[in-house]
């Protein structure tokens, strides 16, 4: 990866606006790693269990859209120059489980969230903001998030009919990856969010996942 802190704050902005449409446009998010499912068998799944499985991955797709939005944001904002370098990073490890998602709602017959747009700017808006404040309170921000983002795959890891060995390694190794991202921002000094601040993620959490289960 180029050294961002060679580039002037246009420079970044044009960045962040091509990081935007390579998160949204379908099938522009190219993975480092190929899909921990390439190996799997297809399951034989009734048309009931494959739209409950697609909507579960069309949750987790928006989830990494938020995360990569998030990331960008705190990049854009961050004082540090090694906070930045560590937000593009955990930027580009995201880009794998969004396209791994993807690939994956299309195998289902399925379709991504038509609100990604909407929760991109949002995110963005908000990482942007905790980059503004403080760096420790934008790597606190990523650790208590990711951790949001680890019981959600627990709980769809529970609901994945058991013979669809697909989905569930793609998710197994999201979940994998999202716990290292936390100890990782803790490890680099975030601040850890006190119970009322995570409560709150979660209700916004919930929100999302029952928006965009169907659209």
């Amino acid at each position: 990866m180029p050294n961002q802190r060679q580039y002037s704050p246009a420079d970044r902005l044009l960045l962040q606006a091509d990081a935007a449409l390579r998160t949204l446009l379908p099938f522009s998010g190219q993975p480092h790693r190929p899909t921990p499912a390439v190996l799997k068998n297809e399951a034989e799944l009734s048309d009931s269990e494959a739209r409950h499985v697609a909507g579960l991955m069309r949750i987790n797709h928006t989830g990494e859209v938020c995360a990569q939005a998030l990331y960008q944001g705190q990049a854009l904002t961050a004082r540090l120059p090694r906070v930045r370098e560590a937000m593009e990073r955990a930027a580009d490890e995201e880009i794998d489980h969004l396209a791994w998602c993807e690939q994956r709602i299309h195998q289902l017959g399925s379709h991504t969230s038509v609100l990604n747009p909407l929760f991109y700017g949002l995110s963005f808006g908000i990482g942007a903001s905790a980059g503004l404040i403080s760096d420790r309170i934008s790597l606190g921000f990523v650790a208590a998030t990711e951790d949001q983002v680890c019981k959600h795959l627990d709980e769809h890891l529970e609901q994945i009919p058991q013979g669809d060995e697909k989905s569930r390694a793609i998710l197994e190794q999201m979940r994998t990856d999202e716990a290292q991202h936390s100890t990782a921002a803790l490890d680099a000094g975030g601040l850890r969010f006190p119970a009322p601040v995570k409560f709150g993620m979660s209700l916004m959490a919930k929100v999302m996942t029952k928006a965009t289960y169907r659209i």
